[in-house]
C-alpha cells in the first residue's frame, strides 16, 4: 500500500471538502489514487460539501453552556432558518457548546472531538453538510472561567433550552453564596443581551474607539462656532455620555431602570456575603459581521425564478 502523507490527505481535504478522517479513509482505500479517493468520497456522500462550501452560511444557532466557574458559547451557522430548527442541527449545536467548555480555545474545539462519533469537531461537521445539504460552520466561540464564583449564562430569543439568537455569558468572582451569583449573573446576562456594550470597564475599552468617537464628537461641535475651551468641556461630557452608553459598568440597570451597573455589584456584595468582581463577558449575536452577499435571499432568489417561468 503506497504511503499516505499529510500533503496528499491536505490535497484531498481542499478537492473534496471532506473532512480530514474521511480524507485519510479514502486514500488508504484508494491505494493513494487521488482521483479514486473524490470519487469514494462522493459514493459515501461526503464530498458534497465541497459544492456547499462556497455558500454564505449566515443563519443558524448560538449555543450556552455553562458549568459553575466556566461558561462557553458558540455559533454555528447555517443557509437556512429551516435547518436552524432541524432537531439534528439543534442537537449538534448543543454538542458542540458542551465541548466548548473542555476545549483550550476555538482552534482547539474544532480539533476536539465531538462526543460519540469518533471524529474531530470540524470532521463531523463537515460530514453534516453533506448529510443536511446545506452549508455549516462552527464560526466562533469563546470561554470564560473565574477561580471562584459563576459564570452565568442567557440565551435571548430561545428555541430550545440553551439554543437561540443572541448568547451571553457573565463572569463573576466571589466567594458569596453561589444561588445568589447564579440569579445575579442571569439578569446582567439579560442586561447585556438588551444593551449589547462593549466593554466591561472604561479601562477595557479599545483606545481606537475612544479616538473615534472623540473626532467625531470635536467635528460635531465645532460646528457650534463656540471657542475652543468650550468646545473641550462640550466634548468631554458627551464622551462621559457615551461611556455611560457603551461600558457595562457605567450602564443603568435595565431592570430597575435606575441603578448604575457598578452600584449593583456594590450593593450585591452585602447580599451574596462577600466582594463581587465583573471579570468579564461575551456576547454572541447570530450572523453579526457576516457580509450576507446575494446569495443569503433565497426567498428572493427563489421568488425570481418564479416570476420569470
Amino acid at each position: 500500500m503506497s504511503e499516505i502523507t499529510a500533503s496528499m490527505v491536505k490535497e484531498l481535504r481542499e478537492t473534496a471538502g471532506a473532512g480530514m478522517m474521511d480524507c485519510k479513509t479514502a486514500l488508504q482505500e484508494c491505494d493513494g489514487d487521488m482521483a479514486a479517493a473524490v470519487d469514494w468520497l462522493r459514493t459515501k456522500g461526503l464530498a458534497k460539501a465541497a459544492k456547499k462550501a462556497g455558500r454564505v452560511a449566515a443563519d443558524g444557532l448560538v449555543g450556552v453552556a455553562s458549568e459553575g466557574t466556566s461558561g462557553a458559547v458558540v455559533e454555528v451557522n447555517s443557509e437556512t432558518d429551516f435547518v436552524a430548527r432541524n432537531e439534528t442541527f439543534q442537537s449538534m449545536v448543543s454538542d458542540i457548546a458542551g465541548a466548548a467548555l473542555a476545549a483550550g480555545g476555538h482552534d482547539g474545539l474544532l480539533a476536539a472531538d465531538y462526543p460519540g462519533a469518533g471524529k474531530s469537531v470540524e470532521d463531523h461537521v463537515t460530514e453534516m453538510v453533506g448529510t443536511i445539504g446545506e452549508n455549516m460552520n462552527v464560526r466562533r466561540s469563546e470561554k470564560l472561567n473565574v477561580e471562584s464564583g459563576v459564570v452565568a449564562s442567557y440565551i435571548h430569543n430561545q428555541v430550545v433550552d440553551g439554543l437561540g439568537k443572541i448568547g451571553v455569558l457573565v463572569a463573576l468572582e466571589s466567594t458569596g453564596d453561589i444561588a445568589k451569583l447564579e440569579a445575579l449573573g442571569r439578569q446582567l446576562a439579560m442586561h447585556v443581551a438588551a444593551t449589547n456594550p462593549l466593554a466591561a470597564n472604561l479601562d477595557d475599552l479599545d483606545p481606537a474607539e475612544i479616538e473615534r468617537e472623540r473626532a467625531v464628537l470635536i467635528a460635531e461641535a465645532k460646528e457650534s462656532g463656540k471657542p475652543d475651551e468650550i468646545i473641550e468641556k462640550m466634548v468631554e461630557g458627551r464622551l462621559r455620555k457615551f461611556y455611560e452608553e457603551v461600558v457595562l459598568t457605567s450602564q443603568t440597570f435595565v431592570i430597575d431602570g435606575e441603578t448604575r451597573i457598578e452600584k449593583l455589584l456594590q450593593n450585591a456584595g452585602d447580599d451574596v456575603g462577600a466582594p463581587v468582581v465583573l471579570k468579564g463577558f461575551v456576547r454572541f449575536e447570530l450572523g453579526e459581521g457576516v457580509d450576507k452577499g446575494e446569495e443569503a435571499d433565497f426567498a428572493a432568489e427563489v421568488a425570481a425564478a418564479v416570476s420569470g417561468s
